[in-house]
């Protein structure tokens, strides 16, 4: 991934309270408290959604959102960065992943 890509995604991730970052799997993923909520890919991001979310993106979508292998059966969200990416969308989803996944102190600290 662009560095410049990164680093916005990088900008958004570790705004929120707690976030940290870290490479497992050969992948950047970060992390609140030791949870996962978001994983960056070579040409994409993904994150944690609500029930039904995920059909709706892809559904609607489905050339910038995609089900990701190993936790798409979760209900995760893949979003493709090759193109033109709506920073503010990809914020938000982060966002809600990260409120998904941190504890209620830390998530209401977020919204």
């Amino acid at each position: 991934m662009p560095d410049d890509r990164l680093g916005r995604i990088r900008a958004i991730c570790l705004a929120l309270p707690e976030a940290a970052e870290r490479l497992t799997w050969g992948e950047i993923n970060f992390r609140v408290r030791q949870k996962i909520f978001a994983l960056v890919g070579t040409d994409s991001v993904i994150c944690k959604a609500p029930p039904g979310v995920q059909a709706v993106l892809v559904g609607a979508d489905p050339a910038r959102f995609f089900v990701p292998s190993y936790v798409g059966h979760k209900g995760w969200i893949g979003v493709r960065l090759d193109g033109e990416a709506d920073w503010a969308e990809l914020a938000a989803l982060i966002r809600r992943s990260y409120r998904m996944t941190a504890p209620r102190r830390l998530a209401m600290q977020a919204e």
